[in-house]
């Protein structure tokens, strides 16, 4: 049966009905005044989701773009940044600060282990010089499934004065609580293919006042990404240069559908599921790969020992037409990832394991009960 696709996976995620119904209006002129409206709308509800009073900037870009307009707004050449790596996108952050002349240390985890957060504190209480001047991590390393701990994390950071926190939440800004202003985060990015249930193509990037400081003497090289441009012209409920009008008109469906459910009932709705997935995988006897402490809202990673990881996705695909997410880098073929992140329910979760354990029965895997995993996976949603 075509048209059945089940996205599973970090991202893209699903889509609402009404939010694709929203994006296949007409677009109109971004500079004209029912668009300003559209803006000033969006705008407030951002800045709702992120818990903040503070800049949410719009930029016409993935995760990747947003985050790195949030590393250079704030940077000089030469700058000391702690970077923490502990998966594929912590690893990217290296990346760009080397490629913009950054001197980058890095705090590393092991794959699947979250960042030791004591690293960072040593780190910074050793620096009285004051030199280092941004720590950057990503909270949700959906390559793993692991989440870091950021609150602990941005404690060190305030305690050292002078460094900046900045924080990839591509895969956790609207799954799990992140409250920008109570915490005094300096500057998050993330995307709209994740948790704001909408496609790819917007990066939304929040700043703090104190981020704004360090913009104003900031000498990294910047255009499209600089920040203050698109600050400017929020301020007047526009941008400077062409948006998406299209996927706007989709995200202010999702931002209205995400304040109907309320903020505490999507963090709980996460909850719900990640722990509905974590059970059931058990239940089945195949190892996940992040430790239950630091499982991350977004995706669910299984590292399965008695069967290949790729004839599973290839199987599941095949047979129900449910997309399940592989192994990155080294770990290609080695594991699997349940996205459950965004437009994702209750039902999801039980026809997504379902569908697996049908799988590992096709593909000769008897170390469960049949129905084990299902009944495990309702247990956590009927007790929730």
């Amino acid at each position: 049966m075509d048209n059945k696709l089940m996205l599973m996976i970090p991202g893209p995620t699903p889509v609402p009905e009404q939010v694709l119904l929203a994006m296949a209006k007409h677009p109109i002129g971004h500079r004209s005044g029912d668009f300003t409206q559209i803006m000033a709308e969006v705008t407030a509800n951002l800045k709702w989701l992120h818990q903040t009073e503070s800049d949410v900037l719009m930029l016409a870009a993935s995760g990747t773009g947003a985050m790195e307009a949030g590393i250079i707004n704030f940077l000089s050449p030469g700058d000391r940044v702690l970077v923490g790596c502990n998966g594929k996108f912590g690893d990217r952050w290296a990346e760009v600060c080397q490629a913009y002349g950054l001197n980058v240390e890095t705090i590393k985890a092991e794959w699947g282990k979250p960042l030791d957060t004591e690293q960072f504190r040593v780190q910074l209480e050793a620096d009285t010089e004051k030199q280092i001047k941004a720590v950057i991590f990503t909270h949700s390393e959906t390559s793993t499934g692991v989440l870091n701990d950021v609150e602990t994390i941005n404690r060190h950071v305030k305690a050292h004065g002078e460094a900046l926190i900045i924080v990839d939440v591509v895969t956790s800004l609207g799954a799990v609580n992140i409250p920008f202003d109570t915490w005094g985060l300096d500057v998050v990015a993330s995307g709209s293919q994740k948790g704001f249930m909408i496609p790819p193509g917007l990066g939304f990037v929040a700043v703090s006042p104190k981020a704004w400081t360090a913009y104003s003497t900031a000498k990294l090289p910047r255009y499209y990404l600089d920040l203050g441009k698109y600050r400017k012209d929020a301020a007047k409920n526009s941008t400077p240069f062409t948006p998406a009008v299209n996927l706007i008109f989709a995200l202010q469906a999702a931002l209205r559908m995400m304040q109907a459910e309320g903020l505490e009932s999507i963090f709980a709705r996460h909850q719900r599921l990640t722990q509905a997935t974590r059970a059931a995988i058990k239940a089945l006897n195949l190892p996940l790969f992040a430790p239950d402490y630091a499982a991350s809202p977004a995706i669910t990673a299984v590292i399965p020992d008695q069967i290949d990881a790729e004839k599973i996705r290839s199987v599941i695909k095949k047979r129900f037409d449910i997309a399940l997410a592989g192994g990155q880098d080294h770990l290609k073929g080695k594991i699997f990832r349940i996205g459950h992140l965004g437009f994702v329910g209750d039902r999801d979760i039980l026809s997504a394991i379902a569908a697996l354990e049908a799988t590992l029965q096709d593909l000769g895997y008897e170390d469960f009960s049949p129905g084990a995993g299902v009944a495990a996976a309702a247990k956590v949603i009927t007790h929730s």
